[in-house]
């Protein structure tokens, strides 16, 4: 049978599909504001690497749920199996710092990958509850195998070498931050071509009606299942990461706090725009860090006060507020509502 000849209207269509998507000036200044937090904050690099592994992790939420849809609990799983793999990788083979974080997304992929089946069987309430399962498994085996994981004790003796052979870690963090600020830049600039890719156009048709999205030609399952690989093996990058720039793994890599702790700083930041988890990142650690300094004993009281104050109230009121507020000022009308 002889090849069909795309219609006009279909070649344009797919012309604006792969058509690079340009950077805008406010994506310029983000980036630039956190080259330049390199040299403007050396004395709190230890929390801005916190910060980018963190999220890194949100980064690799958004994919599932800000694009396809696809709601976890269980990110920790791949977050704390990319750890730990990166922590014996260090421990038994070689602590190269490269080759520990593809030995983490590699980990974090394979979890993925294996589960993501499961997630193809319901809907949203399924799937928070299948993620969060085997997350809660995966910290019994971690507990359990004492012998390889170090078990409550953690794993300890984890050494890793400098970064190209040339910078060493540095108990300031200032190599840390700089090396996780990279990866993090590298992964962003990844995810941003998949998600303005067809691929990334596929995904947002499955997450707004996968029906509509299977009955015009879109293998659903199979994206799924592709966007929930690449979405393990970033937080097994963030698992790996935040292993090299501690050098000691304990059980919390594992925890239901780290997969909560993603989902609050992406419901901060706001999903499906990539800038989200990094916002709500800086966002959610900097309150914390403030407010464990004024409450060491209720700040986290004050976290969840203000996150339920924060999804009451909306992302959008403060911002139209301020654009009213301004209006009035200049002597004109407030934005539409």
């Amino acid at each position: 049978m002889a090849k069909t000849d795309m219609t006009p209207n279909g070649a344009k269509v797919v012309k604006i599909m792969r058509r690079p998507v340009r950077w805008s000036l406010a994506e310029i200044a983000f980036w630039l504001l956190a080259v330049a937090s390199v040299f403007l904050l050396p004395g709190q690099h230890l929390i801005l690497t916190e910060i980018a592994g963190l999220a890194i992790l949100a980064l690799s939420l958004d994919l599932i749920l800000g694009y396809a849809g696809v709601v976890s609990l269980g990110q920790a799983a791949m977050y704390g199996v990319g750890a730990y793999a990166a922590g014996l990788y260090a421990i038994h083979v070689t602590g190269e710092p490269l080759s520990g974080l593809v030995v983490g997304a590699v980990a974090g992929a394979v979890i993925a990958f294996a589960t993501s089946f499961l997630l193809l069987r319901g809907a949203d309430l399924t799937r928070l509850m299948v993620t969060l399962g085997v997350a809660a498994v995966l910290f019994e085996v971690a507990n359990k195998a004492a012998w390889l994981t170090g078990g409550a004790d953690g794993l300890q003796g984890i050494w890793i070498d400098p970064i190209l052979g040339l910078f060493d870690f540095d108990l300031e963090g200032h190599t840390g931050y700089v090396y996780s600020l990279t990866v993090l830049f590298v992964l962003f600039v990844i995810a941003r071509l998949v998600v303005n890719s067809p691929f990334g156009y596929s995904l947002k048709a499955v997450r707004d009606n996968p029906l509509r999205a299977s009955a015009v030609g879109v293998p659903v399952n199979a994206r799924l299942v592709a966007v929930y690989t690449l979405s393990g093996a970033y937080a097994g990058i963030a698992g790996a990461l935040f292993t090299q720039t501690q050098q000691f793994i304990s059980l919390d890599v594992l925890s239901f706090q780290k997969s909560a702790d993603g989902l609050m700083v992406l419901t901060i930041g706001g999903p499906g725009y990539l800038y989200g988890g990094m916002i709500g990142a800086l966002a959610y650690k900097l309150i914390q860090d403030a407010l464990s300094g004024f409450t060491p004993q209720y700040w986290q009281f004050w976290v969840g006060l203000l996150l339920v104050i924060f999804v009451l109230v909306g992302r959008d009121r403060p911002r139209q507020f301020v654009i009213d507020v301004m209006a009035r000022l200049r002597g004109g009308k407030g934005g539409a509502q």
